[in-house]
């Protein structure tokens, strides 16, 4: 008998086939178990997790092979592994939690077992030339696919698929107006060689009034609170569902809309253009594009600008996820200002990109770049003032009126601070492990809440006594910190004591006297949500698409109505105007109209 067989090698296969077949049942569990089971498949993502780690403790401790063998198998393991990394899609490669160790260690992990049982009784040259083999076989295999990023964990496709962005740009060019040729950007600060293209003419209906206030001027609405009022839509949607007006592609990005009349603006990516655009409000054709030539990409969230733009007094304002500030027209989309906010600020491009939308103050546009807020010259662009960087952030500059004087409050991974919007300087701070995406929001009696954030499921929401003394200076004093709610990126409303929002991916409300909950219901994802504040009404859009009526009252969930909108991870604020509903995500966006008793009138006297 060969000395070498594995006869008598003795190898205890069992440990490594039960690991390998967690790995399995997790794997099918973590992509195939619905949405509604969002538990389900984070739990079946991290047994299938533990499986591969048990296969590796399994293959080196516990297999009972040649330890010249373990380690024989585990060095073409790491060989392949590193051939493999130059092969691999980028999105595979990149993000701070990128898909590489889910995917890469467990097709290792399970090639690993197939071969060992595979090649159990062949003779040890043979194992090892074929394990060889398998390790080979399996980083090819990584190879050959791609992540859309994470939604309920990461979503794989196989690298030769289109993208949404690839079938979009494959469908040819719909600019308003032949685009002029792109240039590079260039390092200095100021900057005007960003090209517009535009189908906007003189004495166009289309043109806002700059005289009025927009009705949907940016990130969230006018206070930045996500309260649509003087609005009553029809809840029963079984007769009278969302009418769709309009539906089109757009490119990725996680802007939301500012809306002016007909026309509306957002941000998206298409190829290697960050895109500021108009379309119309009525048709969704497009008006406008501003294009930069740059592109913000990681792994998780993927391609595109990530802020909302703001539309105030005939212009646009709007930053990009690379950090530049565009000052344009609103009506034709010229550049009237631009600058390179993140060489101003001296700060890198944070790890998810810059995520702040425009706040305009009086004559001060202000941004946050990264923690570091900063304020331009409406009028010419010039920086009128710089902050201290208070860590990161992805939190947008939030105008607020406490104790009777209007301030900017700003929060960061370590501290929410207000600052005096006029001249830059802190007016308070409170250090916390602080909520740096979602934004903060304001009780009735004039109290603060800030969350904080710990993992993917958040830590809380804080409510803060925010009071002035006599000498100016200012006090600032914990009420509660609750678990009820624990936002991550969802952003929550508040409305007649309560306080609206996501705990995880569940919807929550909890009680602003103490911040007890008072009931947790409904799976929406990381989805968004409107308050509908003359109905006690939560209008939600979940991460997959779909809309839902929600009651915004204490006594229970009651979800009243549901429609799925649109397709593809939906992350992307949802605005109404009127009765027309906007919703967007990376790869299309559509506007619904929704029945009113204004327009139920309106129906009836035309005969529907």
């Amino acid at each position: 008998m060969d000395p070498g067989a594995s006869t008598n090698v003795k190898l205890r296969l069992w440990p490594g086939v039960v690991a390998a077949a967690l790995v399995v049942i997790g794997l099918l569990a973590g992509l195939l178990l619905p949405a509604a089971m969002e538990e389900g498949r984070w739990a079946g993502l991290f047994g299938s997790m533990i499986g591969t780690l048990a296969i590796f403790l399994w293959w080196l401790f516990f297999s009972r092979v040649r330890w010249a063998e373990r380690l024989g198998v585990m060095a073409a393991l790491i060989a392949a592994w590193i051939a493999m990394r130059p092969l691999l899609d980028p999105s595979i490669l990149g993000g701070a939690m990128g898909a590489l160790p889910v995917l890469g260690f467990t097709v290792f992990a399970v090639a690993l077992v197939i071969w060992a049982a595979a090649a159990r009784d062949a003779s040890a040259g043979v194992r090892l030339g074929s394990a060889v083999v398998a390790m080979v076989i399996a980083a090819g295999f990584c190879t050959l696919v791609r992540t859309a990023g994470m939604n309920r964990g990461f979503e794989f496709h196989w690298r030769w698929t289109p993208t949404p962005e690839d079938r979009l740009l494959a469908q040819g060019n719909d600019d308003p107006a032949p685009a002029n040729a792109l240039k590079e950007l260039p390092a200095a600060k100021p900057h005007t060689d960003s090209v517009s293209s535009s189908a906007a003419i003189a004495g166009d209906p289309l043109q806002p009034d700059a005289e009025k206030p927009a009705e949907w001027p940016g990130f969230r609405g006018a206070y930045r609170d996500g309260v649509v009022r003087n609005v009553r839509i029809e809840t029963d949607w079984a007769r009278f569902p969302p009418v769709e007006l309009w539906r089109r592609p757009i490119g990725p990005g996680w802007s939301s809309f500012a809306v002016n009349g007909d026309l509306l603006y957002t941000q998206e990516q298409r190829g290697d253009d960050e895109i500021v655009a108009s379309y119309r409000l009525s048709s969704g054709k497009p008006v406008w594009r501003h294009r930069d030539r740059v592109r913000f990409w990681e792994s998780n969230a993927g391609a595109g600008p990530r802020g909302t733009p703001t539309v105030s007094n005939g212009r646009v304002y709007a930053f990009g996820a690379t950090g530049i500030l565009n000052a344009l027209d609103a009506a034709s989309g010229a550049v009237i200002w631009s600058r390179k906010a993140a060489s101003d600020a001296e700060v890198e491009v944070p790890t998810w990109g810059f995520s702040s939308s425009p706040l305009v103050v009086d004559d001060l546009v202000i941004i946050a770049a990264g923690g570091r807020p900063a304020a331009y010259d409406i009028a010419t662009g010039q920086p009128r003032w710089l902050g201290s960087d208070a860590g990161f952030s992805y939190s947008s500059p939030h105008l607020m009126t406490i104790a009777g004087v209007p301030q900017v409050l700003l929060l960061t991974g370590r501290v929410a601070t207000s600052i005096a919007p006029g001249v830059g300087t802190p007016l308070w701070q409170h250090e916390w492990q602080g909520g740096a995406i979602v934004q903060p929001a304001v009780t009735e009696d004039g109290d603060v809440l800030i969350n904080s954030i710990s993992g993917m499921g958040g830590a809380g929401i804080r409510r803060l006594a925010v009071t002035r003394g006599p000498d100016g200076g200012w006090t600032v004093e914990e009420r509660w910190t609750s678990t009820g709610l624990k936002p991550y990126f969802n952003d929550f409303v508040v409305h007649k004591g309560h306080a609206f929002g996501f705990d995880g991916s569940i919807l929550s409300c909890i009680d602003l006297t103490d911040g007890k909950r008072k009931w947790k219901g409904g799976r929406y994802g990381s989805g968004q949500l409107l308050l509908l504040a003359d109905q006690d009404l939560l209008l939600v859009l979940s991460d997959e698409g779909e809309l839902a009526l929600v009651s915004a009252t204490p006594d229970e969930f009651k979800e009243l109505a549901r429609f799925k909108a649109i397709e593809g991870k939906t992350w992307n604020h949802p605005v109404l105007v009127r009765d027309i509903l906007l919703v967007r995500n990376g790869e299309e966006m559509a506007a619904f109209r929704l029945e009113t008793a204004q327009t139920r009138e309106t129906s009836k006297w035309r005969g529907r």
